[in-house]
């Protein structure tokens, strides 16, 4: 009887989990098959031809091609800006204690748990206090400030298992603290670095609740394009972009498979010794 419960809690677990998987893949499934409609309208499911037409005119698209191009280079900068910063902050929340660093420690992580819709309509009225009305600086602004609590939560999780006896080794053989730092902390605390710095790009190229609130009509981002899109002229250049920013999405999580390791990431990310 034991046996005969083991076994249907199996194949339930393995129902539960082919449900989901389902519940995750077949809408992006029905993109990809959608954005490969050889009919000049949306119609009906599933398409009765297929062409690459949507692909050949969304390369043509200014609209988008300009949203993407915003996207990319806010990406990178954001990221850039975040990671220096955001190991920075890192690493002097990790080497000092003083009183409030739990709260300092919270209040660079609360974009994590902050209404993003709430974030960008307070940078609106922040900016536009300050007098700041070039779209780029506005969401570079943003976005460095929606990345940056991902660089320090995963360079914290690696910085916790390093021991400062490594550092101060390091130092006691010559080296300065700035040698000791690039040679020995670095180099263990890696993993989050990159992880983070990776999480941060992805972020930063699909977000579009902060973005609509901070950009200008000559400066906006990919997906900001495609939401515009969607209350004008829908049609399946939509689903082409949607395909392509997932194939970014799927290319970065390969990327931090290979410099990284997922399981590092997800599991064992701190140094132990």
């Amino acid at each position: 009887m034991r046996r005969i419960v083991d076994d249907l809690a199996y194949w339930a677990l393995l129902a539960v989990i082919g449900l989901v998987a389902a519940f995750l893949l077949l809408p992006i499934c029905a993109v990809i098959i959608m954005s490969l409609d050889a009919r000049g309208f949306m119609g009906s499911f599933p398409p009765t031809g297929f062409s690459l037409r949507w692909y050949e005119a969304l390369i043509a698209d200014d609209l988008y091609l300009r949203g993407a191009q915003v996207s990319v280079v806010l990406a990178v900068l954001s990221t850039l800006i975040s990671t220096v910063a955001g190991v920075s902050a890192a690493v002097a929340l990790d080497r000092n204690h003083f009183l409030g660093k739990r709260a300092l420690e919270a209040l660079l992580l609360s974009p994590l748990i902050v209404p993003a819709v709430v974030m960008g309509f307070s940078l609106l009225l922040f900016l536009s206090t300050l007098g700041v009305v070039d779209g780029r600086v506005r969401l570079l602004a943003g976005h460095v400030l929606i990345t940056f609590p991902y660089i320090v939560r995963t360079t914290l999780a690696s910085l916790a298992g390093l021991r400062p006896s490594f550092t101060e080794a390091a130092m006691s053989l010559g080296a300065t603290e700035r040698w000791a730092f690039w040679s020995v902390t670095f180099p263990l605390a890696r993993t989050g670095i990159v992880a983070g710095a990776i999480f941060a790009f992805a972020f930063s190229m699909d977000d579009v609740a902060v973005s609509v609130f901070l950009t200008s009509p000559d400066v906006f981002t990919l997906p900001v394009a495609m939401a515009s899109m969607m209350r004008t002229s829908f049609d399946l250049k939509i689903a082409a972009v949607s395909v392509v920013l997932a194939a970014v999405t799927a290319g970065l999580v390969v990327l931090l498979d290979r410099t990284v390791g997922l399981e590092k990431v997800i599991g064992s990310g701190v140094f132990r010794s």
